[in-house]
């Protein structure tokens, strides 16, 4: 396996650790509401998960910039893709900083949003390079 082929693979880990726990997180959430967790209980599980997201989305944006440089890619043909990464990215970060303030359907309209968006990325890869 070359050097290109272990950043893909690290790059495509990221992203699936990412969205694949925006899933997860939404259907956790669910749960516990519907056990009676209190408030400090999901808000543990949303800091832990955000320990994790930010670092994957970390090492997604990180390899995926190195991928541009080392196997050179286009901007061009990933243009969409960037900017959904950075939509996604900016919509989290409002997401934590107002999550205290909010409400419960506020939240998770928000962090629909942001599901949609993650998807869209995958989408958006698959048409670039599918």
């Amino acid at each position: 396996m070359e050097f290109e082929d272990y950043l893909k693979w690290v790059h495509l880990l990221g992203a699936a650790v990412w969205t694949g726990g925006l899933i997860t997180l939404a259907a956790l959430v669910v749960a516990l509401r519907r056990a009676g967790a209190d408030r400090p209980m999901l808000q543990a599980a949303a800091r832990q998960f955000g320990r994790l997201s930010w670092t994957a989305l970390a090492v997604a944006v990180i390899t995926g910039i190195w991928q541009m440089e080392v196997i050179g890619y286009a901007y061009a043909s990933i243009s969409f893709k960037l900017g959904l990464v950075i939509t996604a990215g900016v919509l989290a970060l409002i997401h934590q900083l107002t999550a205290r303030s909010t409400s419960p359907a506020v939240r998770g309209a928000l962090q629909g949003v942001i599901l949609v968006v993650s998807v869209l990325i995958f989408g958006a890869a698959v048409a670039a390079f599918g």
